[in-house]
């Protein structure tokens, strides 16, 4: 899926930890993918679902680690072109960030998220 605009994935994450009011991290040395940092993350989900009241107590339900290290993980750096896209009469356009915060903030909304 492409929205149309142009991102770097090194400059959205930094906006999208300060819309949670998270200090951004950055690259350090290795990739270090969600699948193995979130493993045994069950409990500590399970405090946060009853701390805030969330709807869907199974993290297994609210996110897929593997996937988001398949999407992400890439060793290089992806540029997708909507050129052809265009010329085919999808001239619509969505900032990326937007999509991002649009979706957290339903998300927050339907208490998934805190």
């Amino acid at each position: 899926m492409v929205n149309g605009d142009v991102f770097r994935w090194r400059r959205m994450w930094p906006a999208l930890a300060a819309w949670f009011g998270l200090e951004w991290e950055g690259y350090r040395d290795a990739p270090r993918p969600l699948e193995q940092q979130m493993r045994g993350a069950e409990d500590v989900w399970a405090r946060i679902v009853a701390e805030h009241g969330l709807a869907e107590p199974d993290l297994a339900r609210v996110a897929s680690w593997w996937h988001t290290d398949a999407d992400l993980g890439r060793p290089i750096e992806v540029v997708a072109d909507m050129s052809k896209s265009r010329l085919a009469g999808f001239t619509g356009y969505r900032r990326t960030r937007d999509c991002f915060t649009g979706l957290f903030d339903r998300y927050r909304a339907e208490h998934i998220i805190p």
